[in-house]
C-alpha cells in the first residue's frame, strides 16, 4: 500500500515540476555548490479546504536538507513541499510549502510525505508528526553541473550562439533519452542528482552538435567543457569577384551525402557548420548555381557563389 501511494505520488510530483557521437569532455570538481546563485522560486496557492497550520495541538517539526549524509544544511534554495499520504481524486493534498534553507511546520499530528527540490535534485521522505517537537533531515545525494565549449585551440564560442540540453544518463530500448532540462545557457549551475548525464552541446543551429556522458558527484560542482569542431559560414551570389551580395536569393545546403540540411532566403546565407565538406545551392530569377567547399574547424569564412552563365545549372536538373 505504502509503495503504491509513493508511485503515485512521484507520477504527480514530475508532471507539477516538469511539463519540461559522444566527445571529448574536461571534467573538474570543485567544492561549494551551496553557495551559488539560485534561480527563483514559484509560488504557491494555499490549499483549499485545509485547515490553519498553526494548530494548537500540533507538533512543531523542523526540515533541513543536505547535499551528502556528511554535509552541513543547506541554508538558501530549498523548495519545501509536504503532502498527505492519502490521494484524494488520484492526486496527494499538499498541506503546507517554504522555500528557503532550513524550514519549521506546525501540523497536526499524523504521516506525512516531504519533498525537497534542490534545482532538479530532490528527495522524498515519509514523516510522523507527534506533540512534541522534532527534527528530520533528507540528503539529497545532489551535486551541481556547469557548462561551457570552446573551438579547436581553446577559442572561446559566442555564449548566444551556444547551449546545452541535459538528458539521462540511460537510453530507453528504443534508444532515446529522457529529457531532463532543454537550452542550459552556458556558464549556468544546474542542480542535479547524482549521477551520469548525457549532455547534448549546440553550437548554431545546423548541425555543429557535440554528445558528452558527464558525471555529477554529491556535493561538488562538476566543471565540463566540450570541444566543438566547427566553424562560422557566410555564403553570397555575386555577378564578379568581391561584388554585392544579390537580393532575394534562395539557399539549399547539402551534406557530403547529397542530403539536404538547410534552407534559406536572403542575399546572405549565415550559419555555423561542422567541419566537413558541403555543396551550397544558390537560386535566383529561375537560375541555378552551386559550389563546393570544405569547412575547417575553427576558420570562419565568406564563400562566394559566382552567377555566371557557365556556372549556372538547368532548374530541373538542380531539381534533381
Amino acid at each position: 500500500m505504502f509503495e503504491g501511494t509513493i508511485r503515485l505520488f512521484l507520477v504527480w510530483l514530475s508532471a507539477l515540476l516538469f511539463m519540461a557521437p559522444v566527445s571529448f569532455a574536461m571534467a573538474q570538481n570543485v567544492d561549494g555548490v551551496s553557495d551559488l546563485k539560485l534561480p527563483g522560486i514559484s509560488s504557491y496557492a494555499t490549499p483549499k479546504g485545509e485547515r490553519s497550520l498553526a494548530l494548537s495541538g500540533g507538533g512543531a517539526i523542523t526540515l533541513s536538507a543536505q547535499l551528502t549524509d556528511k554535509g552541513s544544511d543547506i541554508t538558501r534554495g530549498i523548495v519545501w513541499r509536504v503532502f498527505k499520504p492519502e490521494a484524494i481524486n488520484g492526486k496527494l493534498p499538499m498541506v503546507a510549502s517554504a522555500h528557503g534553507g532550513t524550514a519549521v511546520f506546525q501540523l497536526e499530528p499524523g504521516s506525512y510525505l516531504v519533498h525537497a527540490s534542490y534545482g532538479r535534485a530532490g528527495a522524498t521522505k515519509r514523516i510522523t508528526v507527534g506533540k512534541d517537537a522534532k527534527r528530520e533531515s533528507l540528503v539529497l545525494d545532489a551535486g551541481g553541473l556547469k557548462l561551457d565549449a570552446v573551438l579547436s585551440g581553446g577559442v572561446r564560442i559566442p555564449p548566444k550562439k551556444l547551449r546545452f540540453s541535459i538528458y539521462e544518463g540511460t537510453a530507453e530500448a528504443n534508444g532515446d533519452r529522457a529529457l531532463i532540462i532543454p537550452d542550459v545557457e552556458p556558464n549556468s549551475v544546474v542542480r542535479l542528482n547524482a549521477g551520469i548525464y548525457h549532455v547534448v552541446s549546440t553550437y548554431g543551429a545546423v548541425n555543429a552538435v557535440i554528445r558528452s556522458d558527464i558525471r555529477v558527484e554529491a556535493g561538488k560542482l562538476t566543471e565540463a567543457t566540450v570541444e566543438h569542431h566547427a566553424a562560422e559560414i557566410t555564403m553570397k551570389l555575386v555577378r564578379e569577384t568581391g561584388g554585392e551580395a544579390i537580393a532575394d536569393t534562395s539557399w539549399s545546403l547539402l551534406n557530403e551525402s547529397g542530403d539536404p540540411i538547410k534552407e534559406t532566403v536572403g542575399a546572405f546565407a549565415s550559419m555555423v557548420l561542422a567541419e566537413g565538406d558541403y555543396t551550397i545551392i544558390a537560386k535566383n530569377r529561375d537560375r541555378i548555381y552551386q559550389k563546393d567547399f570544405t569547412v575547417v574547424a575553427g576558420q570562419n569564412q565568406e564563400i562566394e557563389v559566382l552567377a555566371t552563365e557557365a556556372a549556372a545549372m538547368d532548374p530541373e536538373e538542380g531539381a534533381d
